[in-house]
């Protein structure tokens, strides 16, 4: 079938890219689903810097390749083999197909799917294969989702079925931002009631973490962004202290529980530095590959510290999801204020530029 969508030409083109347009909205062809996989049809999809991380070369990945990780939509159409989902239900995608058969499988969230993280890495579904074709040339698929499309054909271990109350951008978001914020705060921390929390970068996925933490309990939440905006949100959203980077050296601020949610390597530094003894440090930010850190082994050992990496939210899609949509559900976890905006597919590359200014915590695509 043909659709519409958003196909990274070329990683790394310089901006501004309203200008220089490294995302080309066009039409492609989409094979049907095949053994395992089903056809979504797209309803929202959110902007995140995972995708701007693809079009600056932060994360190298093989081109063309249709970008969006984070989506919801209604099944069309189901290959065979799938059997527990049916037409015109509504699912989240996420962004690391789970083989739920692998040794990283089995280990409860805390690795990511073998299969899953090589397809990714190749720019196919679990399975193997393309199914997105644009003028006779293979389209790579992002992170096995491919969401700046209006349809998508994805595996079967790529979904988690919503109840039809779910709104699409509160769906969207339920698979990046707060599966990936939220779950640094749940699962991978371990958050007990009460308990402070500092969230270093608050755009989309830190503010989720924010959320998250107030609705899990947490006692004092403090926010630390070097953008004046972004705090003045945080405080806006429930956190009780806002600071600038520079603020949070000068009061030696301290804390137990600390996420870092920007891949920036100076901002794990501080986030390290902010930790308290006995602490631990949830790192969530994707850097580039080459970057590297200064920390001091001492203040580990010395101070009882530890540093949790935390990807695909360190748990189980299939279990945490439908648990944010009962939070949402219940009106404690206003997952709908993370949206700064909502744009068409046509200005994706606009959405880029202001993602990259730091003017948006998440815009969502509305198909």
């Amino acid at each position: 079938m043909r659709i519409r969508g958003a196909v990274l030409q070329e990683s790394g083109r310089q901006g501004p890219w309203e200008q220089t347009r490294p995302l080309a909205v066009t039409d492609l062809d989409l094979d049907g689903p095949g053994p395992g996989e089903l056809r979504v049809q797209l309803e929202a999809a959110g902007v995140c810097h995972s995708d701007l991380s693809v079009v600056d070369g932060n994360r190298p990945r093989p081109v063309p390749m249709l970008l969006g990780h984070e989506a919801c939509g209604r099944v069309a159409e189901v290959g065979p083999d799938v059997t527990d989902v049916a037409v015109g239900q509504r699912v989240v995608l996420y962004f690391v197909p789970r083989c739920d058969e692998c040794d990283a499988c089995r280990a409860g969230g805390r690795m990511l799917c073998t299969p899953g993280w090589a397809a990714n890495g190749e720019g196919t579904l679990l399975s193997g294969a393309r199914r997105l074709r644009w003028d006779d040339r293979d389209v790579h698929h992002h992170c096995g989702v491919s969401g700046f499309a209006t349809d998508a054909v994805v595996s079967r271990h790529s979904v988690v079925p919503v109840d039809d109350d779910i709104p699409p951008e509160v769906g969207a978001l339920l698979g990046c931002a707060v599966l990936t914020g939220g779950g640094a705060v749940k699962n991978a921390a371990r958050i007990q009631p009460g308990e402070d929390v500092t969230v270093v970068g608050v755009g989309g996925v830190g503010m989720a973490a924010v959320l998250v933490a107030i609705a899990c309990g947490a006692g004092r939440v403090t926010v630390i962004d070097p953008l004046p905006a972004k705090r003045a949100r945080g405080l806006e959203l429930g956190a009780a202290q806002a600071l600038s980077p520079d603020e949070a050296a000068d009061a030696g601020h301290r804390c137990g529980l600390v996420v870092e949610a920007t891949g920036n390597p100076k901002a794990f530094e501080q986030a390290v530095q902010v930790t308290a003894p006995g602490g631990r440090t949830v790192s969530v930010g994707l850097a580039h590959p080459a970057a590297s850190s200064s920390i001091s082994p001492l203040a580990l050992v010395s101070e009882t510290r530890s540093i949790i990496g935390s990807f695909l939210g360190s748990g189980l899609p299939a279990t945490d999801i439908p648990e944010y949509a009962d939070l949402w559900r219940a009106g404690k976890l206003p997952v709908d204020q993370l949206v700064s905006s909502t744009i068409d597919l046509d200005a994706i590359n606009h959405a880029m530029d202001e993602l990259a200014a730091g003017r948006a915590m998440r815009q969502v695509i509305r198909f």
